[in-house]
């Protein structure tokens, strides 16, 4: 037998070979026995129950849970509403909770109160800087304090210092908001949660919160506003009474997504949840609906606050429709979202709604469909005629639709808007559950782009971006509907269709008495759609005298149309003044957002939510304790208190690849391809090794 004797320095080279060939096995086996990575740097573990995110110093651990209370007033077409969320400390240390909540994208807040015990501090409206200042300070004496911030004008943000252990604390926010009327009926939608947004854009360096999400050059709050999700909670618990108290009997009241409990007496309705134990994963809708014989053809409510006189007018345009052969040939455009938010129930809801959309066209009509998530993809290189074979391949295209991916927005709007040159009244139809965090810039696009083209928003899910569906809508001169359940995508989307068709009242211009000074919003009023009412806010010089009249003409479908309102008859209302300065502070910032002075802008609203008492993106609410609470040797340890997943979404398909909320899937892919190229190195080298190594083996010594 033939010996073959190698060297130490030879044995050494060819051991290291050899675990370098058995290196590229190791790195797969610990690849695939990895847990996810996280989002972002620092991020907690994706919570599977509960409602907390308490970062301690072993790990994480649940401590803090919150439940809400609602309670609204109705009167007329405006709602009083409060809300408390209590906020239950469970641990074993002392706590600053911070919870990122939506309201109403039109809820004018003005209230809010802390009360710990027999404790009742009340809030005060600050410019948000100095609110902030006053919060941090109590916060480090160890006093009580709570701070509620905007971060969208439809997601707040509150804080609450120094929660002791066992400790029950509750906050209470009041805010005033404008019923909808609607083809008849008046509705309040109530939201309950948020869908994870979508954070498009490169990291930035340093964060603002605590979110899951790193701020980008795209979303610069992108941590503000990316609350730790739960699928599941046995918290997150929802209590609702409302008093109705319409001025006439109605005919109906209901409620489209919880069963409710209904008492009146004829002209004042309560409502209650009945659910004892219902969830905050889906937004409350509640509907009623007067008599026939009481439908309102104008309302005009009034209200005196700071010496000034605001009115708010609400008038129904006629009904007359024109006939459907003066109907011109459209060319319409279907956008749908397809990415991960919209998994489970919500896709569903957006392919019966296009279904139905693509049913109503006409011959003479011309469509395309476009469908995005991560990508964009378009049915159509252009608009087509609405044959039979062009329909049934769209429809066919439709039902294969699924949702995963993220929420690219940008490229889909782009190809959406882009003029085709075909000719024809033209329409895009945008279905989407709005999850994005860079709405201002998408507003920017659609009004850049739009030109001639009429922009209508169709929400979907359970907890849609009401704020991103109604100013897209209005940013695209067009309209908005939200359909939360399978059973209501016939009825709303059949007013949506007939909407689209022509609108009621174009060219709408307002016509104060002589030597009234008025300052209305909207400035400019959009064209009106069968079954909607003009809603005019206004800030009278001086009090309406006997016969002032305020004129309102537009071109309807038969002709000129024009109807005068009696301005001294407006009824007295609380709420009008805040909801006219909650319109005020918005136009101030569609303003900034379209190139005016940022210092202008900011002064503005500052000014506006002070006299007014509102919160607002340069404002917040502050309620500080006199008394410290905390001992000074115990510490305070911050969280984040988690959302409860919408009702019908997936928390894999969000979060489990690369999906509306979170880059982190996409950052696990990019790490695993890094991993085996440096496994490619690997191999290389041990090629490289392997030709002397052998050699040195083979040699006889």
């Amino acid at each position: 037998m033939t010996r073959h004797c190698i060297n130490g320095r030879d044995a050494a080279r060819i051991g290291n070979a050899r675990q370098r060939r058995s290196l590229p096995i190791l790195m797969l086996v610990a690849l695939m026995l990895l847990p996810p990575v996280a989002a972002q740097a620092g991020e907690m573990p994706e919570p599977q129950s509960g409602s907390l995110l308490l970062r301690m110093a072993d790990g994480y651990r649940v401590a803090t849970r919150i439940n809400t209370t609602v309670d609204m007033t109705i009167s007329g077409t405006v709602a009083r509403v409060n809300v408390s969320q209590v906020f239950r400390n469970d641990g074993s240390d002392w706590v600053e909770g911070s919870y990122v909540f939506p309201l109403p994208d039109d809820a004018a807040v003005d209230r809010m109160r802390l009360v710990a015990g027999d404790r009742v501090i009340e809030g005060e409206i600050r410019e948000k800087e100095q609110a902030k200042k006053e919060y941090d300070a109590a916060r480090q004496a160890g006093k009580r304090a709570s701070l509620v911030s905007q971060q969208r004008s439809n997601l707040f943000t509150t804080a609450v210092a120094n929660i002791a252990p066992g400790e029950t604390v509750t906050v209470e926010i009041g805010y005033l908001q404008t019923v909808v009327y609607d083809s008849g009926e008046f509705s309040l939608r109530f939201p309950t949660t948020m869908t994870p947004r979508y954070m498009p854009g490169s990291p930035l360096p340093d964060r603002r919160g605590s979110g899951w999400s790193a701020d980008t050059n795209r979303v610069p709050d992108a941590s503000l506003i990316s609350p730790p999700v739960v699928a599941t909670s046995t918290d997150h618990r929802l209590s609702l009474t409302a008093t109705i108290d319409a001025g006439v009997p109605l005919e109906r009241v209901l409620s489209r997504y919880h069963p409710i409990a209904v008492d009146d007496d004829g002209e004042r309705y309560a409502v209650t949840l009945t659910g004892a134990h219902t969830a905050t994963d889906h937004d409350v809708e509640l509907a009623w609906r007067p008599a026939p014989s009481e439908q309102p053809r104008a309302a005009l409510f009034g209200e005196t606050v700071n010496g000034h006189h605001h009115l708010s007018l609400l008038l129904l345009p006629p009904t007359e429709q024109a006939p459907d052969a003066t109907v011109p040939a459209r060319d319409l455009t279907f956008v749908i979202d397809t990415s991960g938010s919209m998994h489970g129930t919500s896709i569903e809801q957006a392919k019966r709604a296009v279904a139905l959309a693509l049913d109503a066209l006409r011959p003479q009509d011309r469509f395309n469909l476009i469908r995005f998530n991560s990508v964009t993809d378009v049915l159509f290189s252009g608009s087509v005629p609405a044959t039979a074979e062009h329909l049934s391949q769209a429809q066919a295209w439709v039902r294969r639709l699924t949702a995963n991916g993220g929420t690219e927005m940008r490229p889909a709007l782009t190809a959406a808007l882009r003029e085709t040159g075909a000719g024809g009244l033209r329409q895009v139809v945008f279905v989407t559950d709005g999850a994005v965090g860079n709405e201002a810039g998408l507003y920017e696009l659609i009004e850049e782009k739009l030109g001639a083209t009429r922009l209508f928003t169709v929400g979907i899910g359970s907890a849609p971006n009401g704020w991103f569906m109604r100013k897209a809508a209005e940013a695209g001169r067009g309209r908005f509907v939200t359909i939360s359940a399978l059973h209501e995508v016939k009825d709303k989307m059949t007013r949506l269709l007939t909407r689209l068709r022509e609108p009621q009242l174009t060219d709408i211009e307002l016509a104060w008495p002589d030597g009234s000074r008025a300052e209305s919003y909207p400035a400019r009023i959009a064209d009106l759609y069968a079954g909607e009412p003009v809603t005019v806010r206004a800030r009278l010089a001086m009090a309406p005298r006997p016969g002032d009249l305020l004129v309102i003409r537009g071109n309807g479908p038969t002709g000129p149309w024009a109807a005068e309102v009696a301005l001294a008859r407006a009824d007295d209302n609380e709420g009008v003044a805040a909801l006219w300065a909650r319109a005020k502070i918005g136009a101030a910032l569609d303003a900034g957002r379209r190139g005016a002075d940022a210092d202008t802008v900011r002064d503005d609203v500052i000014e506006t939510a002070l006299a007014y008492q509102l919160v607002s993106r340069h404002t917040s609410l502050v309620a500080v304790d006199r008394t410290p609470v905390r001992p000074p040797d115990a510490g305070l340890t911050r969280e984040q208190v988690a959302s409860l997943l919408p009702y019908g979404q997936s928390q894999r398909a969000i979060f489990g690849f690369p999906a509306t909320a979170t880059p982190g899937p996409a950052l696990r892919f990019a790490g695993a391809v890094c991993l085996l190229l440096a496994m490619l190195v690997f191999l290389s080298r041990v090629s490289a090794l392997r030709g002397p190594a052998r050699a040195a083996a083979d040699t006889p010594h």
